[in-house]
């Protein structure tokens, strides 16, 4: 299994591959804000680890294996968002937040709220009902 440093990384190379094509270490070192070194040290570990297929100055490629858990997370984290949007997070926090908790939440968690999401989607007045709540609260604390 990889750790949770292993996970941002194939996350943002997956990303990276889906938006532009490739991934380059300096283009993984701009996204996750670290230096260019701390890529390669990492970029080598996943290719030890059969992830990807990294070669120096040529560039990498996921393997079929990383590609699955780089599409996961993804899919993980694009989740996280919509859900902290339906509850009523602040846009503002949903980025840091589900950087904060994405790492920390086990499959069946992760699939629970699949669910609670796809309940919410099916009648948005659910989604509405959950907002007046929120509001109606927030006004007995003024």
């Amino acid at each position: 299994m990889p750790t949770p440093s292993m996970e941002d990384y194939l996350e943002r190379i997956y990303s990276l591959i889906e938006e532009k094509g490739y991934a380059r270490v300096s283009d993984i070192a701009e996204a996750l804000e670290v230096h260019p070194s701390s890529v390669t040290k990492m970029v080598q570990k996943l290719d030890k680890d059969q992830y990807l297929v990294y070669e120096k100055y040529r560039g990498l490629v996921l393997t079929p294996k990383g590609k699955k858990i780089g599409k996961r997370l993804v899919d993980r984290h694009t989740l996280l968002e919509e859900f902290l949007r339906l509850i009523g997070v602040d846009e503002e926090h949903i980025f840091a937040d589900v950087e904060g908790i994405e790492h920390h939440l086990s499959r069946e968690s992760i699939t629970c709220i699949g669910y609670l999401v796809k309940y919410f989607q099916e009648d948005p007045a659910r989604a509405l009902e959950l907002k007046r709540i929120r509001e109606e609260d927030e006004s007995k604390d003024e």
